[in-house]
Protein backbone atom coordinates (compact mmCIF):
# COMPACT_ATOMS: atom_id res chain seq x y z
CA UNK A 1 0.00 0.00 0.00
CA UNK A 2 1.49 3.32 -0.77
CA UNK A 3 2.26 5.74 2.00
CA UNK A 4 0.99 9.24 1.38
CA UNK A 5 2.63 12.44 2.57
CA UNK A 6 -1.08 12.51 4.13
CA UNK A 7 -0.61 9.21 5.99
CA UNK A 8 3.13 9.83 7.10
CA UNK A 9 2.23 12.66 8.85
CA UNK A 10 -0.61 10.93 10.87
CA UNK A 11 2.14 8.43 11.43
CA UNK A 12 4.49 10.77 13.08
CA UNK A 13 4.34 13.79 11.54
CA UNK A 14 4.61 17.27 13.19
CA UNK A 15 0.77 18.01 12.83
CA UNK A 16 0.12 14.32 14.78
CA UNK A 17 -2.93 13.94 16.76
CA UNK A 18 -1.52 12.67 20.03
CA UNK A 19 0.27 15.75 20.41
CA UNK A 20 0.38 16.97 24.34
CA UNK A 21 -0.79 21.15 25.00
CA UNK A 22 -0.88 23.28 27.93
CA UNK A 23 -3.87 25.10 27.01
CA UNK A 24 -6.69 24.72 25.03
CA UNK A 25 -5.96 27.72 22.77
CA UNK A 26 -2.75 26.40 21.53
CA UNK A 27 -4.58 23.19 20.55
CA UNK A 28 -6.02 25.42 17.25
CA UNK A 29 -4.57 24.14 13.99
CA UNK A 30 -3.09 21.13 12.96
CA UNK A 31 -6.60 19.38 11.25
CA UNK A 32 -6.16 16.09 10.01
CA UNK A 33 -6.41 15.40 5.82
CA UNK A 34 -8.60 13.20 4.55
CA UNK A 35 -9.42 11.73 1.17
CA UNK A 36 -12.80 11.36 -0.27
CA UNK A 37 -12.32 8.40 -2.62
CA UNK A 38 -16.01 8.24 -3.41
CA UNK A 39 -16.62 11.83 -4.47
CA UNK A 40 -13.49 12.17 -6.73
CA UNK A 41 -15.14 12.58 -10.46
CA UNK A 42 -11.74 10.78 -11.63
CA UNK A 43 -9.80 7.79 -10.90
CA UNK A 44 -6.42 10.15 -11.22
CA UNK A 45 -7.93 12.03 -8.98
CA UNK A 46 -7.53 12.69 -5.34
CA UNK A 47 -10.27 14.70 -3.56
CA UNK A 48 -8.90 16.26 0.08
CA UNK A 49 -11.13 17.12 2.53
CA UNK A 50 -9.28 19.45 5.30
CA UNK A 51 -11.18 18.74 8.70
CA UNK A 52 -11.47 22.31 9.71
CA UNK A 53 -14.41 20.27 12.71
CA UNK A 54 -11.30 19.29 14.38
CA UNK A 55 -10.40 22.43 16.25
CA UNK A 56 -11.60 23.56 20.02
CA UNK A 57 -14.87 24.99 18.72
CA UNK A 58 -15.87 23.33 15.73
CA UNK A 59 -14.70 25.31 12.67
CA UNK A 60 -12.04 27.24 11.53
CA UNK A 61 -12.66 30.24 13.11
CA UNK A 62 -10.41 29.31 15.29
CA UNK A 63 -7.90 30.14 13.84
CA UNK A 64 -8.67 33.54 13.03
CA UNK A 65 -9.89 34.58 16.63
CA UNK A 66 -6.66 33.66 17.53
CA UNK A 67 -4.77 35.72 15.21
CA UNK A 68 -6.99 38.42 15.94
CA UNK A 69 -7.16 38.33 19.41
CA UNK A 70 -2.84 37.35 19.79
CA UNK A 71 -2.24 40.32 16.59
CA UNK A 72 -4.42 43.00 18.81
CA UNK A 73 -2.72 41.94 22.42
CA UNK A 74 1.21 42.06 20.09
CA UNK A 75 -0.28 46.00 19.38
CA UNK A 76 -1.29 46.64 22.61
CA UNK A 77 -4.77 46.91 22.28
CA UNK A 78 -5.92 44.86 24.52
CA UNK A 79 -5.60 44.25 28.14
CA UNK A 80 -7.36 42.10 30.97
CA UNK A 81 -11.27 43.83 31.10
CA UNK A 82 -10.87 44.92 27.28
CA UNK A 83 -14.31 44.35 25.62
CA UNK A 84 -14.00 42.84 22.46
CA UNK A 85 -17.14 43.66 19.66
CA UNK A 86 -16.87 41.96 16.13
CA UNK A 87 -19.88 41.10 13.50
CA UNK A 88 -20.25 37.11 12.96
CA UNK A 89 -22.42 35.12 11.60
CA UNK A 90 -21.73 32.60 14.16
CA UNK A 91 -18.46 31.15 14.30
CA UNK A 92 -16.09 33.23 14.76
CA UNK A 93 -18.12 34.73 17.52
CA UNK A 94 -18.04 31.59 19.47
CA UNK A 95 -14.38 30.82 18.65
CA UNK A 96 -13.98 34.71 20.04
CA UNK A 97 -16.19 33.75 23.10
CA UNK A 98 -14.15 30.46 23.91
CA UNK A 99 -10.78 32.55 23.68
CA UNK A 100 -11.57 35.63 25.31
CA UNK A 101 -13.19 33.79 27.85
CA UNK A 102 -10.01 32.23 28.50
CA UNK A 103 -7.89 34.96 28.76
CA UNK A 104 -9.84 37.35 30.76
CA UNK A 105 -12.08 39.65 27.85
CA UNK A 106 -15.94 40.24 27.42
CA UNK A 107 -16.91 40.32 24.40
CA UNK A 108 -20.04 41.37 22.58
CA UNK A 109 -21.12 40.49 18.69
CA UNK A 110 -23.36 41.29 16.51
CA UNK A 111 -25.37 38.38 14.67
CA UNK A 112 -28.12 37.87 12.09
CA UNK A 113 -31.78 37.26 14.18
CA UNK A 114 -32.23 34.02 11.38
CA UNK A 115 -29.05 31.81 12.85
CA UNK A 116 -29.69 28.25 14.13
CA UNK A 117 -30.28 28.26 17.45
CA UNK A 118 -27.22 26.16 18.61
CA UNK A 119 -25.23 29.10 17.35
CA UNK A 120 -26.90 31.61 20.25
CA UNK A 121 -26.56 28.73 22.76
CA UNK A 122 -23.21 28.58 22.23
CA UNK A 123 -21.84 31.94 22.60
CA UNK A 124 -24.80 32.41 25.69
CA UNK A 125 -22.64 29.77 26.96
CA UNK A 126 -19.60 31.23 26.33
CA UNK A 127 -20.81 34.28 28.19
CA UNK A 128 -20.84 36.45 25.14
CA UNK A 129 -23.20 39.47 24.79
CA UNK A 130 -25.46 39.48 21.35
CA UNK A 131 -27.16 42.43 19.59
CA UNK A 132 -28.87 40.59 16.80
CA UNK A 133 -29.11 42.57 13.25
CA UNK A 134 -31.82 42.18 10.98
CA UNK A 135 -31.93 38.53 9.39
CA UNK A 136 -33.26 39.26 5.94
CA UNK A 137 -29.96 41.29 5.64
CA UNK A 138 -27.94 38.10 6.01
CA UNK A 139 -24.17 38.98 7.48
CA UNK A 140 -23.40 42.01 5.43
CA UNK A 141 -26.62 43.55 8.27
CA UNK A 142 -24.81 42.40 10.74
CA UNK A 143 -21.90 43.96 9.73
CA UNK A 144 -23.21 47.34 8.97
CA UNK A 145 -24.51 47.46 12.41
CA UNK A 146 -21.41 46.60 13.87
CA UNK A 147 -19.45 49.18 12.14
CA UNK A 148 -22.50 52.07 13.37
CA UNK A 149 -22.52 51.19 16.81
CA UNK A 150 -18.40 50.77 16.74
CA UNK A 151 -18.44 54.30 15.57
CA UNK A 152 -20.81 55.01 18.19
CA UNK A 153 -19.15 53.79 21.65
CA UNK A 154 -15.35 53.83 21.37
CA UNK A 155 -14.90 51.34 24.18
CA UNK A 156 -15.09 48.82 22.25
CA UNK A 157 -12.12 46.93 20.35
CA UNK A 158 -13.31 45.82 17.05
CA UNK A 159 -10.80 43.44 15.37
CA UNK A 160 -13.02 43.32 12.46
CA UNK A 161 -12.04 40.00 10.71
CA UNK A 162 -13.44 41.56 7.31
CA UNK A 163 -10.67 44.09 7.39
CA UNK A 164 -8.00 42.74 9.59
CA UNK A 165 -4.39 41.46 7.93
CA UNK A 166 -4.19 39.14 10.79
CA UNK A 167 -7.15 37.18 9.40
CA UNK A 168 -5.72 35.96 6.56
CA UNK A 169 -2.24 35.77 8.41
CA UNK A 170 -3.82 32.90 10.00
CA UNK A 171 -4.34 30.91 6.79
CA UNK A 172 -1.32 31.98 5.46
CA UNK A 173 1.44 30.67 8.25
CA UNK A 174 -0.90 27.89 9.42
CA UNK A 175 -4.14 26.17 7.54
CA UNK A 176 -2.03 26.46 3.89
CA UNK A 177 1.20 25.37 5.03
CA UNK A 178 -0.08 22.07 6.98
CA UNK A 179 -2.25 21.09 3.54
CA UNK A 180 1.52 22.14 1.84
CA UNK A 181 3.04 19.35 3.95
CA UNK A 182 0.62 16.96 4.27
CA UNK A 183 0.51 16.66 0.54
CA UNK A 184 4.28 17.02 0.05
CA UNK A 185 3.54 20.22 -2.13
CA UNK A 186 1.62 18.25 -4.25
CA UNK A 187 -1.64 20.72 -4.34
CA UNK A 188 -3.31 21.22 -7.89
CA UNK A 189 -6.23 22.90 -6.68
CA UNK A 190 -7.34 24.74 -3.44
CA UNK A 191 -11.17 25.56 -2.86
CA UNK A 192 -12.92 27.42 -0.03
CA UNK A 193 -15.95 29.44 0.14
CA UNK A 194 -15.89 33.19 -0.09
CA UNK A 195 -16.99 34.66 3.51
CA UNK A 196 -14.59 36.61 4.90
CA UNK A 197 -11.81 36.12 1.99
CA UNK A 198 -9.46 34.77 4.93
CA UNK A 199 -9.21 31.50 4.11
CA UNK A 200 -8.78 31.92 0.46
CA UNK A 201 -6.61 34.97 0.40
CA UNK A 202 -3.91 33.82 3.15
CA UNK A 203 -3.91 29.72 0.99
CA UNK A 204 -3.79 32.02 -1.97
CA UNK A 205 -0.68 34.09 -1.18
CA UNK A 206 1.01 31.18 0.37
CA UNK A 207 0.43 28.71 -1.87
CA UNK A 208 1.43 31.21 -4.79
CA UNK A 209 4.43 32.09 -3.14
CA UNK A 210 5.72 28.49 -3.09
CA UNK A 211 5.13 28.74 -7.28
CA UNK A 212 3.16 25.30 -7.13
CA UNK A 213 1.12 26.26 -9.99
CA UNK A 214 -1.91 25.61 -7.52
CA UNK A 215 -5.42 27.04 -8.91
CA UNK A 216 -7.24 28.71 -5.99
CA UNK A 217 -11.47 28.38 -6.80
CA UNK A 218 -13.82 29.82 -4.74
CA UNK A 219 -17.32 28.74 -3.86
CA UNK A 220 -19.41 31.88 -3.95
CA UNK A 221 -23.18 31.67 -3.25
CA UNK A 222 -26.11 32.99 -5.81
CA UNK A 223 -26.70 36.59 -5.51
CA UNK A 224 -29.52 37.42 -2.86
CA UNK A 225 -29.32 33.73 -0.59
CA UNK A 226 -29.29 33.80 2.84
CA UNK A 227 -26.31 32.35 3.68
CA UNK A 228 -24.37 32.02 7.49
CA UNK A 229 -20.31 32.76 6.41
CA UNK A 230 -20.17 32.68 2.59
CA UNK A 231 -21.32 35.54 0.60
CA UNK A 232 -22.29 36.46 -2.70
CA UNK A 233 -19.86 39.61 -3.75
CA UNK A 234 -22.91 40.94 -6.22
CA UNK A 235 -24.73 41.83 -3.43
CA UNK A 236 -22.38 44.95 -2.60
CA UNK A 237 -19.82 44.62 -0.22
CA UNK A 238 -16.39 42.97 -0.74
CA UNK A 239 -14.49 42.45 2.17
CA UNK A 240 -11.26 44.36 2.51
CA UNK A 241 -8.84 41.81 2.87
CA UNK A 242 -10.32 40.17 -0.54
CA UNK A 243 -8.01 40.77 -3.66
CA UNK A 244 -10.08 39.34 -5.98
CA UNK A 245 -6.71 38.69 -8.73
CA UNK A 246 -5.51 36.05 -6.12
CA UNK A 247 -8.58 33.68 -7.57
CA UNK A 248 -8.25 31.45 -10.89
CA UNK A 249 -11.67 30.89 -10.80
CA UNK A 250 -14.98 31.97 -9.03
CA UNK A 251 -18.05 29.18 -9.55
CA UNK A 252 -21.56 29.84 -7.95
CA UNK A 253 -23.31 27.37 -6.02
CA UNK A 254 -27.02 27.54 -5.07
CA UNK A 255 -28.65 27.11 -1.34
CA UNK A 256 -30.67 23.64 -2.98
CA UNK A 257 -26.84 22.42 -3.97
CA UNK A 258 -25.22 23.02 -0.78
CA UNK A 259 -28.10 20.96 1.00
CA UNK A 260 -27.63 18.17 -1.22
CA UNK A 261 -23.82 17.90 -0.86
CA UNK A 262 -23.82 17.80 2.54
CA UNK A 263 -26.07 15.18 2.77
CA UNK A 264 -23.64 13.56 -0.02
CA UNK A 265 -20.67 14.07 2.63
CA UNK A 266 -22.67 12.29 5.51
CA UNK A 267 -23.97 9.31 3.66
CA UNK A 268 -21.01 8.73 1.12
CA UNK A 269 -18.54 9.54 3.24
CA UNK A 270 -19.68 9.91 7.06
CA UNK A 271 -18.38 13.58 7.00
CA UNK A 272 -20.55 15.18 9.31
CA UNK A 273 -20.17 18.76 8.22
CA UNK A 274 -22.00 22.61 7.86
CA UNK A 275 -23.66 23.37 5.17
CA UNK A 276 -21.09 25.63 3.88
CA UNK A 277 -19.01 22.84 3.30
CA UNK A 278 -21.76 20.91 1.09
CA UNK A 279 -21.37 24.15 -0.98
CA UNK A 280 -17.87 23.52 -0.81
CA UNK A 281 -17.80 20.09 -1.74
CA UNK A 282 -19.83 20.85 -4.84
CA UNK A 283 -17.12 23.54 -6.23
CA UNK A 284 -14.48 20.91 -5.38
CA UNK A 285 -15.73 18.21 -7.20
CA UNK A 286 -16.73 20.43 -10.46
CA UNK A 287 -12.78 21.79 -10.08
CA UNK A 288 -11.72 18.92 -9.75
CA UNK A 289 -13.09 17.86 -13.09
CA UNK A 290 -10.70 19.90 -14.58
CA UNK A 291 -7.81 17.78 -14.29
CA UNK A 292 -6.51 14.06 -15.02
CA UNK A 293 -4.83 13.76 -11.88
CA UNK A 294 -3.39 15.44 -9.25
CA UNK A 295 -4.71 16.28 -5.80
CA UNK A 296 -7.50 18.77 -5.14
CA UNK A 297 -8.49 20.04 -1.53
CA UNK A 298 -11.19 21.61 0.03
CA UNK A 299 -11.95 22.98 3.38
CA UNK A 300 -14.23 21.73 5.81
CA UNK A 301 -15.23 24.71 7.54
CA UNK A 302 -17.42 23.55 10.50
CA UNK A 303 -18.95 20.54 11.60
CA UNK A 304 -22.80 20.04 11.61
CA UNK A 305 -23.80 20.28 15.79
CA UNK A 306 -24.46 24.22 15.17
CA UNK A 307 -27.00 23.31 12.37
CA UNK A 308 -28.73 20.04 13.90
CA UNK A 309 -32.24 22.42 14.69
CA UNK A 310 -32.50 23.27 10.87
CA UNK A 311 -33.65 19.81 9.90
CA UNK A 312 -31.05 19.15 6.65
CA UNK A 313 -29.80 16.13 8.17
CA UNK A 314 -32.97 14.66 8.85
CA UNK A 315 -35.58 16.51 6.11
CA UNK A 316 -35.33 15.51 2.53
CA UNK A 317 -34.46 18.31 0.58
CA UNK A 318 -37.78 18.78 -1.20
CA UNK A 319 -39.09 19.25 2.76
CA UNK A 320 -36.72 21.68 3.04
CA UNK A 321 -37.83 23.37 0.13
CA UNK A 322 -41.91 22.86 1.18
CA UNK A 323 -41.40 24.45 4.41
CA UNK A 324 -39.57 27.47 3.65
CA UNK A 325 -36.55 26.17 4.92
CA UNK A 326 -33.97 26.66 2.27
CA UNK A 327 -35.36 30.43 2.06
CA UNK A 328 -35.63 31.86 5.64
CA UNK A 329 -32.70 29.96 7.33
CA UNK A 330 -29.27 31.32 7.71
CA UNK A 331 -27.74 27.95 6.71
CA UNK A 332 -24.00 28.29 5.52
Amino acid sequence: MEVTGANRMNAGGTHNASQVYSDIVDSIGHTPLVELSRLSPKPGVKLWAKLESHNPTGSVKDRVAKSLIEDAEAKGDLMPGSTLFEPTSGNTGIAMAMIARRKGYKLKVVMPDNVTAERTQLLTMYGAEIVYSEGAKGSNGAVELALDMAEKDSSYYMPYQYGNPANPEAHYTGTAPEIHDQLEGNVSAFVAGLGTGGTLMGCARYFKDQGTGTQIVAAEPLQGELVQGLRSLDDGFIPPIIDLDLLDRKIVVSNRDAVVWTKKLLEDEGIFAGVSSGAICAIAVRAAEAFDEGNVVFVIADDGWKYLSSGVYTKTVEELEADGSLESTLFW
